[in-house]
């Protein structure tokens, strides 16, 4: 019902998978080479590690923001803009991303045997897609 419901009304389907933390992962392109994210609404920025800069081809610019979450505080960040974002069908060019320390986050992850990640997809790109997420079938929509 909601699925014919969004796909009617121009939005694309976009598989997720729980971890064994109880996050969605969530596989995104950036500037053109894949990665493996977590979904999380209460990021206010979407995120990518210091360790995938070059991976992604992200052209980081010293940033004053100091970012906090899952149990860090004021860790240094840097910024890389117009970057081109792709989930499933959905696109968007030109998004700001935050780039800071992510071993806290895969270290956890890794503890409880999930796979590390690349990042974070957060509230901005979340909005951006007008985004629905279906939590009991596991499927996140976006608007195309």
């Amino acid at each position: 019902m909601l699925q014919e419901f969004l796909l009617e009304k121009g939005y694309t389907k976009i598989k997720l998978r729980l971890t064994k933390t109880n996050h969605f992962e969530i596989k995104a392109t950036i500037n053109g080479k894949k990665g493996l994210f977590i979904l999380d609404t209460g990021a206010s920025n979407s995120c990518v590690g210091f360790e995938a800069i070059k991976t992604f081809k992200l052209k980081a610019e010293d940033s004053i923001i100091k970012a906090a979450g899952a149990g860090a505080i004021g860790m240094d960040t840097k910024t890389a803009k117009k970057n081109k974002v792709k989930i499933g069908k959905w696109k968007k060019d030109k998004v700001v991303l935050v780039l800071f320390n992510l071993s806290h986050v895969n270290e956890a992850l890794v503890n409880h045997n999930s796979q590390p990640v690349d990042g974070i997809i957060g509230a901005d790109i979340l909005k951006k897609g007008k985004a629905v997420i279906d939590y009991e079938k596991k499927y996140l929509y976006l608007k195309l």
